[in-house]
């Protein structure tokens, strides 16, 4: 089905899009995703440098390409991740299998048991939603 005004979900997506466009960066399923890899990685990170004992040979370096994944997050990402959906049946864990090859291409191998360690997907949803806001808010999208 293509979208038209007349079959979106409510008139924000139909009517008013093009003067709402800007929003879809934060709050589309895509900005969903990316804002979900984002905590993901984010977490991650905060784990390195807790730290946690497991993860103290993780280099400061490799935080700038672990960063890189939702920074330079692209359509093709969010593809792969509703593509690993459609084997999982879990969107949060789609993005965990993600970040799991993303790892694997980072030479970080050895550290993918403490992706989304000690989280729930509420976790990572209920972190994720607030920040797409606060960034809305903050880049001017959002009054």
């Amino acid at each position: 089905m293509i979208l038209s005004s007349l079959n979106a979900i409510s008139p924000i997506d139909g009517r008013y899009r093009f003067q709402n466009e800007n929003l879809s960066t934060y709050f589309s399923e895509k900005g969903l995703i990316r804002y979900r890899v984002l905590v993901e990685i984010e977490y991650f990170i905060a784990l390195c440098e807790y730290p946690l004992p497991q993860l103290t040979s993780v280099s400061k370096k490799q935080y700038e390409g672990l960063r890189e994944i939702y920074l330079k997050f692209s359509e093709e990402d969010a593809e792969k991740i509703k593509e690993i959906e459609t084997v999982t049946n879990h969107d949060v864990k789609a993005v965990e299998y993600f970040i799991k090859d993303c790892f694997d291409k980072l030479g970080l191998s050895e550290y993918k048991e403490f992706i989304h360690f000690g989280l729930t997907s509420q976790d990572i949803n209920n972190t994720a939603t607030p920040l797409s806001l606060k960034e809305g808010f903050r880049n001017g999208v959002l009054p």
